[in-house]
């Protein structure tokens, strides 16, 4: 029996995690540096650097949390079809000194399948639902009030594609896993014991 990855939701559905949300207003820094040069001029520098846009994303905050009110703001991380991420994958390559080949490609796609790329997650497509192959990013993480994401749904009526057990929860763990990794600076020294 194959499990079906996604389930269309309309306005009216509570959010949830693993939402997809195709169109969906955040709000980022822009990519100029910010310099402090005043002490009094910082909230007004801050507010400056705002960048407003549309993107694909999804739900990561967690199903509990949104159905009994406990969070204010949601977490959300972008969501791109793998074709549209491949045109930026390929850049970044050919910046390495790297030739991106179809063959590369899909040898990337099957590490970030395995697990193995901690900074993304991959999920499967369904041509029924026009839902495509995608990844998500957890290294850009967007928030947004609970309230506005909720009544900008039901404003806007947009079809929502929700991500369904197991596979909700498998990309949650993917994201614990992006943010539990920890690196240390010296290693634990174990040769005394080698034999």
């Amino acid at each position: 029996m194959t499990l079906r990855w996604y389930a269309e939701v309309g306005p009216q559905e509570p959010l949830d995690q693993g939402d997809i949300i195709a169109l969906c207003p955040v709000v980022s820094w822009k990519d100029a540096p910010i310099g402090v040069e005043r002490e009094e001029n910082v909230p007004e520098l801050l507010k400056n650097s705002l960048e407003l846009s549309e993107m694909a994303v999804v739900v990561m905050t967690q199903t509990c949390d949104l159905a009994n009110a406990k969070v204010r703001n949601v977490t959300l991380c972008p969501y791109y079809p793998v074709d549209e991420y491949r045109s930026g994958w390929e850049a970044a390559q050919s910046i390495q000194g790297r030739n991106p080949t179809d063959k590369t490609w899909y040898a990337f796609l099957d590490s970030v399948r395995k697990g193995q790329v901690f900074s993304l997650a991959l999920l499967n497509s369904d041509p029924e639902l026009g839902v495509p192959l995608a990844l998500v990013d957890f290294q850009e993480v967007f928030t947004l009030p609970r309230k506005f994401l909720e009544s900008y749904i039901a404003v806007t009526s947009e079809r929502r594609v929700r991500l369904l057990p197991p596979y909700r929860e498998h990309l949650s763990q993917a994201f614990a896993r992006f943010f539990m990794r920890v690196g240390l600076p010296t290693d634990i020294d174990l040769s005394k014991y080698r034999r």
